[in-house]
């Protein structure tokens, strides 16, 4: 029996071994989201086997169809999954207050801290990432991609989205792998799946979807009716958080045209607290933080860090809690085994192609890059060295290259 099931699993003690696990991550998980999915699996999968393979990509499968970023609401779910709300709400600080805090410091007023990080070292942070995703891509794709229909939906995923980037090329084929899965993939037989220990029932599911939708819907007629900023402010980031498939780079245009043309937010600063986001490990989304608190609107500062970090935040709170009570029931159906089979080929597929472009477009310039990224696969999976130690020895690395250059 492991900890999860144990009565005790909720105590006072393990919600903050779940914020620590966390924080950690926060603090090194550096390239994106696909990177940060990369890095959950090594620890909640292999390292600390609190999920497994199978159950851990059909939370990822969960999350790709929500909206909301996606590496956040699977580190939201396995946190509740740990601990209940209290270990949700554990994961979620600890995964994000860290990018959060230095977003909003940098944004009331230490300017320099916008190149206080030496582009050698965040280079060499955008190498290991290409590492940590093609870790991830092979041991799911070993685990979940196990027959040449599988393999060959996880291509045909890949390469859709490579020819038709979009958020709503993610969405499309994910449905498609799915009902491609329900066509090849019905099998008879009970399907094998480890239960997923949902503390969420079904009623309080319903209740915090139907929040979710109510406050989409007031919010707005809210605002119209009313001149408050503070009311204004949390409208536009809920919206925007309700709104955004596809992760955390989807977000910033759409923020951009919330903040920016209303004269909330400079352009210049939008961009430069943009080049920050870049910087810091954690969510994108922590870029609510740099923009609540550059508000030339009241509230700024901490306060308006605050509000717009969780405005942003809150619809993948409400949604993800509000759907797990009935993925779990749904999951357990060998109609839905056998879409799931599809769908999480297609996952692999999705990292696939990310491994692509952003992460390998973005980090790997020329030979030099490439032999940096080989060295960082084969300490993750020949020297099975942590994540945490690679990430900070690629960051090292890159800042001595930079300076050798």
């Amino acid at each position: 029996m492991t900890a999860s099931h144990h009565p005790a699993a909720t105590s006072q003690s393990s919600i903050w071994a779940i914020f620590l696990v966390f924080l950690r991550l926060g603090l090194t998980s550096f390239g994106g989201p696909v990177a940060h999915l990369g890095f959950f699996r090594n620890e909640f999968v292999e390292r600390r086997r609190w999920l497994d393979e199978r159950s851990y990509a059909d939370l990822v499968a969960l999350c790709q169809f929500l909206p909301g970023p996606a590496s956040s609401q699977v580190g939201l779910a396995v946190g509740l999954l740990r601990g209940g709300y209290r270990g949700a709400l554990a994961a979620w600080a600890g995964f994000t207050l860290p990018s959060a805090i230095a977003l909003a410091l940098f944004a009331i007023g230490i300017r320099s801290w916008g190149d206080a990080l030496p582009g050698g070292a965040l280079q060499g942070l955008k190498i290991v990432a290409v590492a940590v995703v093609a870790q991830a891509v092979w041991g799911m794709g070993r685990s979940l991609c196990t027959d040449r229909l599988r393999i060959g939906i996880s291509v045909l995923a890949a390469i859709t989205l490579l020819a038709l980037p979009s958020a709503w090329t993610q969405v499309a084929v994910i449905v498609v792998a799915g009902l491609l899965g329900l066509c090849w993939f019905r099998t008879n037989s009970a399907p094998a799946t480890t239960e997923l220990r949902v503390t969420v029932g079904r009623r309080s599911g319903l209740v915090l979807l139907a929040l979710f939708l109510t406050l989409l819907l007031v919010l707005p007629l809210l605002t119209q009716a009313s001149s408050n900023s503070l009311l204004a402010m949390v409208d536009a980031f809920y919206r925007t958080g309700s709104l955004v498939f596809g992760g955390g780079h989807v977000v910033l245009p759409l923020l951009q045209a919330e903040v920016v043309p209303a004269g909330w937010v400079d352009q210049d600063a939008f961009l430069a607290g943009y080049g920050a986001a870049q910087a810091v490990p954690g969510p994108l989304f922590t870029f609510a933080a740099f923009l609540g608190a550059s508000m030339n609107i009241a509230p700024s500062g901490w306060l308006g860090a605050t509000v717009c970090l969780l405005a942003l935040f809150v619809p993948s709170f409400l949604l993800v809690i509000g759907a797990l009570p009935f993925w779990q029931q749904l999951r357990q159906s060998s109609r839905t085994q056998a879409a799931l089979g599809g769908i999480n080929a297609a996952v692999v597929g999705l990292l696939l192609a990310a491994l692509y472009d952003p992460v390998w477009t973005s980090a790997i310039g020329g030979p030099t890059d490439f032999a940096a990224a080989l060295l960082a696969l084969a300490a993750l999976m020949v020297w099975k060295l942590p994540p945490w130690l690679v990430v900070a020895a690629g960051g090292v690395g890159g800042w001595l290259l930079g300076l050798a250059g």
